[in-house]
């Protein structure tokens, strides 16, 4: 039968959350080096970590250290593998109160965003020791190897073969934009490791240590003459047995999980970025309010207050997909609701805020840099598949329109 709590024992929850609250609160504002409170400006900014970490000051270590060792870099997963060990309330706390102080966050990761969930549903025992501890400390930088040049939307026609040698596996192919697979320590790599099964059915999704001799990275120069994406290659490159990653030919379930977490990270964290600061406060300082202390253009008044309940509506669904994960419901193609929605809402709150800030919205320099996110917003909605193809997802999985 359900239970129903009881006024006292939701009152003894409460305060639970509220004294978590008050010493989440306390920690942080004592721990926090105030250089760590300021909005990122360029790639330096963010702490990857690796085995080889750069820190542009002082305060970037000591923060990341201090977060690691309470294992808020990853504050929801289990303690036993160096996680916070923090309930989904407690957990949604600790991200509230780093936004309230403007807290950057101690670690970027595809380890902690991607592969760490992966491994969590699916690695085994051994994997799960020898790796989401490293990731949780920063130790290891991870990259994703997904795409190809003739596999990027349909992603499971991938053709980078994995064949068994011995004792261990030899990978020959190549994958393309790597982010920042120069800069990678390992890589979490689909496969093809049976060549006559169904496309779907013959993936598989290994680990493979990046610092060997049979994978080799180039960078793809893009027109700022920076190199976030890279082409892969992979010629005769070892990967260990045990470093397959769930069931032989069962990669493609593992990765539509993977893929699952990538696209929910893509389209919440732009909001989640967001959130930290009210678009109707960021547009008020660049037009003003009028009499009435409204902002003063009627026109761009109705488009903030769409744009924020429509961030309202999103943030709540988000928070009642989550709970349905939590409770092993799964979330399946509502991921791809997720990250369709979240992006096109970002890039029309940035529109307004560009829209806001006129000419002076182009500068390059200054705290801010407006134009710059701006532009970023556009390729947060072709990273992680493109919106066109999350409207298919949904048309037909969610939906359940027939194919054209």
């Amino acid at each position: 039968m359900l239970h129903v709590p009881n006024f006292e024992e939701r009152g003894s929850v409460v305060t639970e959350l509220d004294t978590f609250r008050d010493a989440t609160r306390s920690w942080l504002e004592s721990n926090c080096p105030a250089e760590m409170r300021l909005p990122l400006q360029d790639e330096h900014d963010a702490v990857w970590g690796g085995r080889h970490p750069t820190f542009k000051n002082d305060a970037q270590k000591v923060w990341l250290e201090r977060m690691a060792e309470k294992g808020w870099t990853a504050p929801e997963w289990p303690a036993r593998y160096g996680g916070g060990g923090l309930s989904k309330q407690e957990g949604r706390i600790l991200k509230e109160e780093m936004n309230a102080i403007r807290a950057r966050p101690p670690l970027m990761s595809f380890g902690l965003w991607m592969l760490g969930p992966a491994l969590l549903s699916y690695g085994s025992e051994e994997q799960k020791a020898e790796h989401l501890p490293r990731i949780v400390r920063g130790e290891i930088r991870w990259a994703q190897g997904y795409s190809e040049p003739n596999s990027g939307s349909d992603l499971a026609s991938l053709a980078t073969r994995c064949e068994a040698n011995g004792d261990h596996y030899l990978i020959n192919g190549q994958k393309i934009w790597t982010s920042y697979g120069h800069k990678a320590d390992w890589i979490f790599v689909l496969v093809r490791t049976d060549f006559e099964a169904a496309k779907h059915d013959g993936i598989s999704l290994v680990l493979v240590d990046m610092d060997q001799a049979g994978v080799t990275t180039r960078p793809i120069k893009l027109l700022s003459g920076m190199s976030h994406f890279c082409e892969t290659f992979f010629d005769d490159a070892r990967c260990e047995m045990h470093n397959l990653v769930g069931e032989i030919n069962q990669g493609w379930t593992v990765a539509k999980y993977l893929l699952t977490h990538e696209r929910e990270m893509i389209g919440g964290s732009a909001i989640g970025r967001a959130a930290m600061r009210p678009l109707s406060e960021i547009v008020a300082q660049q037009v003003g309010l009028d009499e009435r202390g409204l902002l003063d253009d009627p026109v761009l008044r109705v488009d903030v207050a769409r744009a924020e309940i429509d961030s309202l509506a999103f943030l709540w669904t988000t928070e009642r997909i989550a709970a349905q994960a939590k409770a092993g419901q799964g979330v399946g193609a509502l991921s791809s609701m997720l990250k369709y929605y979240g992006t096109e809402l970002n890039k029309r709150r940035y529109d307004l805020m560009m829209y806001s800030a006129g000419h002076s919205a182009l500068a390059v320099d200054g705290e801010e840099n407006l134009g710059r996110d701006w532009l970023r917003t556009k390729a947060n909605s072709i990273e992680g598949g493109t919106s066109e193809v999350q409207l298919n997802i949904v048309a037909k999985r969610i939906l359940g329109l027939p194919s054209a």
